[in-house]
């Protein structure tokens, strides 16, 4: 008989030796030492997981938004996408221009390189 299914056997027993060694080993493997209720292992489980902020699932809820952005606009300009806001926007810009309102847009500066 290996050690291991004799020392099963000891923890099996109602001795104070069993119980108090069962304890112990409860104890060092980070279980329950002694016998408890449901609503008690409820708060133990609750105590042990991993905090809710530090969850995978919590903090990484929301999708790439930037990416998903940028993946829309090129579906739209293949027109493989409707995007009702934005054609309502250039509907808008387009009106304003026709009636000369148009916003001055800056236009981007070109860079002027120096000769060496």
């Amino acid at each position: 008989m290996s050690k291991y299914a004799k020392y099963a056997e000891l923890t099996k027993l109602t001795t104070n030796y069993a119980v108090r060694m069962n304890r112990l080993s409860n104890r060092i493997f980070g279980e329950v030492v002694r016998p408890t209720n449901s609503k008690s292992m409820k708060v133990v489980r609750l105590l042990s997981e991993q905090p809710r902020n530090l969850k995978r699932e919590i903090f990484a809820y929301y999708p790439r938004h930037v990416e998903t952005g940028k993946l829309m606009m090129n579906l739209r300009n293949y027109g493989l996408y409707r995007d009702e806001h934005e054609d309502f926007r250039e509907e808008m810009q387009r009106l304003r221009e026709l009636r000369g309102k148009a916003k001055n847009t800056r236009k981007p500066r070109k860079s002027v390189q120096k000769e060496e």
